[in-house]
């Protein structure tokens, strides 16, 4: 047999060496694991101008898109897309796709209401 078998050192350097081994497993696998995330600031909100923008974060992601159109995302995972909101009730669906085809969706709900012009007084 080899003298050292029992060697406490070389104990040591295998547990090691299998939980480096392991964590680098948990650190690849954790797209597989907890699948894309979207992350936005307001999901409900009331505004007054009909044009905004829609911005937040998506982590672990190959496609996003809103309300069914892909929309570009930066190496970090940001987005920014601008929308033309109709008078009323809005509704933005975010969908993100990983590269194992899980998907994660965000809704946002608008509610816009234009500025009322037809009080001002007229000039005569």
């Amino acid at each position: 047999m080899l003298p050292y078998r029992d060697s406490r050192f070389t104990k040591i350097v295998l547990a090691a060496f299998f939980f480096a081994v392991l964590g680098y497993a948990y650190f690849e696998g954790r797209g597989l694991l907890y699948g894309p995330s979207i992350e936005v600031d307001n999901r409900v909100m009331e505004v007054s101008d009909p044009f905004i923008a829609i911005e937040g974060v998506a982590k672990r992601i190959a496609t996003l898109s809103m309300n069914g159109r892909t929309i570009p995302v930066t190496e970090e995972g940001a987005f920014a897309e601008a929308h033309l909101l109709a008078p009323g009730y809005n509704r933005i669906t975010l969908v993100a796709r990983d590269r194992y085809g899980k998907t994660t969706e965000r809704t946002i709900e608008i509610v816009y209401t234009p500025k009322d012009t037809s009080q001002a007084p007229v000039a005569q």
